[in-house]
């Protein structure tokens, strides 16, 4: 069960009882405290419930279980869209990079061909792992707990001796001088891993363009694709064009 559909179910448990355990949860979806703790906070950030001790509670003004499901819906239905047109790129026996990315993760669930596989984030390794036809590599070290990836201080070497015919990556926000991130180790990550690809396809919905964050990763002349469920602002489609990048819109 993905995150999405846990918590409607909790939401929907608080709609009946107001109020709702950790340990609740852990009982009624069967996940760890872990996944728990992790599905309480990703509430609490959209402000669909508030923290009480030992679990969460219904605010005060609350959307309706309705405007929620909606929203995850419309959500998620963005990122599929726009995975569903990279796994286009796809081709069996290649190799590829799969960034830190809701996106990404959904590309990830799409893929059934056989293919190597290289990356950083947790998500997309458990996902893939479930995958007996694709080889799944993982960059290992520190694992960043809250944004769920791993990080080497010398990852630059880590890339020396590998390449990839594509690297999938997506993005906190785009911004005119390139593409940024919000943990600095993540960036420098895509910094490593755009020189050792053929070719770099952006992962984006529109709202990304209207974002702001705090370290680079790549600059638009490393890019060679992006894919959103929008046509960009005119400002940079100019850019795109610029830079002879190909702009697909789903």
């Amino acid at each position: 069960m993905y995150q999405e559909e846990r918590l409607v179910k909790i939401l929907e448990y608080l709609n009946e009882h107001n109020s709702m355990s950790i340990h609740c949860i852990c009982e009624l979806l069967q996940v760890s405290r872990d996944t728990a703790r992790r599905d309480i906070l990703k509430l609490i950030e959209q402000k669909a419930a508030t923290r009480t001790h030992g679990g969460i509670s219904l605010p005060s003004l609350q959307n309706t279980i309705k405007e929620y499901r909606q929203r995850i819906k419309s959500y998620s239905q963005e990122k599929k869209l726009i995975a569903q047109k990279a796994l286009e790129f796809i081709e069996e026996s290649k190799h590829y990079f799969f960034d830190v990315s809701t996106i990404v993760r959904s590309l990830a669930e799409e893929v059934h061909t056989n293919i190597w596989v290289f990356t950083h984030s947790l998500d997309n390794i458990e996902i893939l792992s479930e995958k007996s036809e694709v080889n799944s590599n993982l960059l290992g070290g520190c694992l960043h707990h809250k944004n769920r990836f791993f990080y080497k201080p010398d990852c630059r070497n880590y890339f020396s001796d590998l390449r990839f015919d594509i690297a999938f990556l997506g993005a906190a926000a785009i911004t005119m001088n390139g593409i940024y991130y919000v943990d600095e180790e993540d960036a420098f990550i895509k910094k490593s891993v755009v020189e050792k690809a053929a070719k770099v396809i952006l992962l984006a919905e529109y709202d990304k363009f209207k974002c702001s964050s705090y370290y680079r990763g790549i600059t638009w002349e490393q890019i060679d694709i992006v894919i959103s469920n929008q046509m960009p602002p005119e400002t940079f489609v100019e850019v795109m064009q610029a830079n002879d990048i190909e702009c697909i819109i789903v």
